[in-house]
Parts: structure tokens; sequence; C-alpha cells
């Protein structure tokens, strides 16, 4: 059988990926959700709580955002 261009590009796609070290596509994704989380904490309290200011503690989206990605960071680094 006679290999399209099309394979053929995919097939040397496959094996470029293939010879990324998984540390590295790790430490990337994981880098990313700490550039995020720092992004998030960094965000000003007009922006991530409703008009009028907060009044209770659940009402500022921060903490719920850090907690969420605090968990993202942890799982993906253990696996």
């Amino acid at each position: 059988m006679r290999m399209t261009l099309l394979h053929q590009f995919g097939e040397l796609l496959r094996t470029t990926m293939q010879a990324v070290p998984l540390v590295a596509v790790r430490c990337l994704f994981v880098g990313t959700l700490l550039a995020l989380l720092i992004w998030v904490w960094r965000l000003p309290n007009e922006v991530t709580s409703p008009p009028g200011g907060a009044k209770r503690w659940d009402e500022n989206l921060k903490l719920g955002a850090a907690l969420a990605l605090l968990i993202q960071i942890v799982v993906y680094s253990l696996l």
C-alpha cells in the first residue's frame, strides 16, 4: 500500500511527538496551571465579586478558582 502525503505527515508528527519526554510534558502542563493560578490570585476583587462588594466569603470567585486549580496541580503532579 502506498502512503499518501497526508499519511507521511501524520507519521512525521507522531514520531516527533513521541520524542518529547513525558516529564517535560508534565512540567509544561503543571507550569501552565501554576501560571493560571498566579493570574487568578492577581485579579482585582472588583472583577471576581458581585457588584456592591463581597458580603460573604463564597461570593468572591477567586477562592473557588484557586482551590480548583490547586487540586488540579496536586493531581497532575502525582500522576
